[in-house]
């Protein structure tokens, strides 16, 4: 790797740390109305993508132990943002379902996020959009909870 490539590398690390922060700024001070952080959103964007999922594949999508998920998902359920249901085919499976209340927070939360994605796509032009999802995907390829997400969206 030559000096400039590194340098450009270097670069790429911060633009993406800086937009990381500005991606999520908005809808942590959300969360913190509610009490919560950035784990609990992850939870509630996926059980909001998938009603029904069961905590298994909840593990699975966010890439935690049990241990991680426990107190989180308990405190989303205390909060009523999230119910946990024993499953009709076999009662040992728990699947989550976002209340009405979870509902409108994963909406009011992407709504922030979709907004600035839109806006700067708008700005850039659609070819920019496919792009950025390329090189999205190509991070993500090797996630196991991207091949079980890929899954449950086809099915």
């Amino acid at each position: 790797m030559n000096t400039h490539n590194e340098e450009q590398l270097d670069e790429i690390l911060t633009l993406f740390y800086f937009a990381y922060k500005t991606f999520t700024e908005e809808p942590d001070q959300i969360l913190a109305k509610y009490g919560i952080q950035r784990m609990h959103h992850r939870i509630i964007f996926f059980v909001g993508r998938f009603p029904g999922l069961s905590i298994n594949e909840l593990l699975t999508l966010l890439e935690i132990s049990k241990q991680a998920l426990h107190a989180p998902l308990r405190s989303l359920i205390e909060k009523g943002l999230i119910t946990s249901k024993a499953s009709k085919q076999d009662l040992r499976v728990k699947q989550l379902t976002l209340t009405k209340e979870g509902k409108e927070l994963e909406r009011e939360l992407s709504r922030v996020q979709k907004n600035k994605i839109e806006d700067i796509f708008g700005e850039l032009g659609e070819e920019h959009r496919s792009s950025w999802i390329k090189v999205m995907e190509k991070l993500a390829s090797s996630r196991v909870g991207r091949n079980l997400w890929c899954t449950k969206k086809k099915g």
